[in-house]
Formats: C-alpha cells, structure tokens, sequence
C-alpha cells in the first residue's frame, strides 16, 4: 500500500473514531445534565464538537489512537465526560441512565451507518465482498471497483458499522470504568453500588478489570450475526 493510500485509510479512521466517541460522552453529558448534573455541562461536553473532548482527554483522543493504528493497524483510545459522584451517589437511577447514554449513542451511529450500508447495496453502489475484515464488510461494485469515492464509502461504512458496534457492546459489560458498572450500579442493590465505587477509586483496580473484560469479550458472534443480516445469503467462513 503507498503512503497516500495508507494515510487516506489512517484519516478514515480517526474521522469515524472521533465521531464515534464525541457522540458516546456527549450523550453521557447530555443525560447528566437533564438529570440535574451540570459537571459536563460546565466543562462543555454537552456538544458534540470533538474539540472539548480532545481537549479533556488528548492521550486517549490523538496520541494513542495515533499510535495504535500505525503500529497494529487498529484504532483504541478513549475520552471521557465528568459528573458530581455525590449527584450519581443521591440519584442512582439517573446514573444508571447517564451510564447508559453512551452506549445507545453508539447503537444509534450502528443503526444509521447499516441504513446507509443496505441503501448503498440496494442502489447498486456497494456490493458484498468476498472476503471480509473488520474495515472491509462492503466493496465498490465492480463496475465502480477504481473510483476513489466509492472505496471511502465502503471504508468509512464498514469501518464506522463495526467500531461503533464494537462500542456498543464493549462498554455494556459490567464491569469498571465500563458503563455497564454505572447502569448495574444505578439499578441494583447498595451494596453493589458501594463496591463499584471502591473499584473506581483504585486506579489499578479498574485497568485491571479493563483487561478482564477486554479478554471475555468476544465480538465474533456480533460479526457473524451483523454479517448474515448486512448480507443475507452470503456465507463466510469462521
């Protein structure tokens, strides 16, 4: 692949990534502050500018999603959108909710990206591939197999279905920092609740729960499952 090729796909990328986690905390900030937590609203997460975030958080915005991609090819990074603990401590219920926020964020930009995926299939435009990858699940037809907007299409389609899909489902697990903790935590016992917040407080404790999860999870069913549906009648090996 030649650098422009290489730097056109790096730019692909970190446009969906940037979206896709400005969308995620500015849903946090927005279900935070009609919950009566104006923290994020203060600090102007409430938008969905990516300035504010990149500005909170510009090693998991730039530097690492910069890093991992050139190095493996793959984009990983983070932001993060802050609230009152004595706020999401008296009110557990809108917590729950502000956790859940983000990730039906990233449920939104899947179900809008597989809409545009199916139109672009049904007009003609984009076709099944033969075989896929997580930033290839679509392809130029072959009549439109050299034309550069139709390659970005597919790309920043295929790239934006799977990552804000693997968003989705990642943060659901309940485990801290993920939100599944926050949404667990808001609606069940107290004493659940307590132990989440002693697990937010150390540090270490969560990147190690971050690993765990990282390790369960397993997006292959999802891929299959977000095949069969984007392409039905098309099969592809395990």
């Amino acid at each position: 692949m030649d650098d422009g090729a290489s730097f056109l796909g790096f730019l692909v990328w970190y446009l969906v990534f940037i979206v896709a986690i400005t969308f995620h905390e500015a849903a946090h900030a927005f279900a935070a502050l009609w919950g009566g937590d104006d923290t994020a609203y203060m600090g102007g997460q409430v938008s969905l500018d990516p300035i504010p975030h990149i500005r909170r958080e510009p090693i998991g915005t730039v530097l690492l999603p910069i890093a991992t991609y050139f190095l493996s090819g793959f984009m990983l990074g983070w932001a993060s959108a802050p609230y009152n603990p004595v706020w999401a401590r008296r009110y557990p219920h809108r917590a729950a909710l502000m956790s859940a926020a983000g990730p039906a964020a990233n449920l939104l930009l899947v179900l809008l990206a597989f809409l545009a995926a199916k139109i672009s299939l049904w007009t003609g435009i984009l076709d099944a591939p033969g075989r896929v990858n997580f930033e290839r699940v679509l392809v130029p037809v072959p009549s439109l197999e050299e034309s550069h907007w139709a390659n970005l299409l597919a790309t920043v389609l295929s790239v934006g279905l799977n990552l804000n899909l693997l968003l989705f489902l990642f943060n659901l697990i309940p485990l801290p920092p993920l939100d599944g903790s926050g949404i667990l935590g808001g609606i069940g016992p107290r004493g659940l609740r307590r132990l989440y917040d002693r697990l937010q407080d150390e540090p270490m404790l969560s990147l190690l729960c971050l690993a765990v999860a990282w390790k369960l999870f397993s997006y292959g069913p999802f891929f299959s499952l977000l095949l069969k549906l984007l392409h039905p009648g098309h099969r592809y090996g395990g």
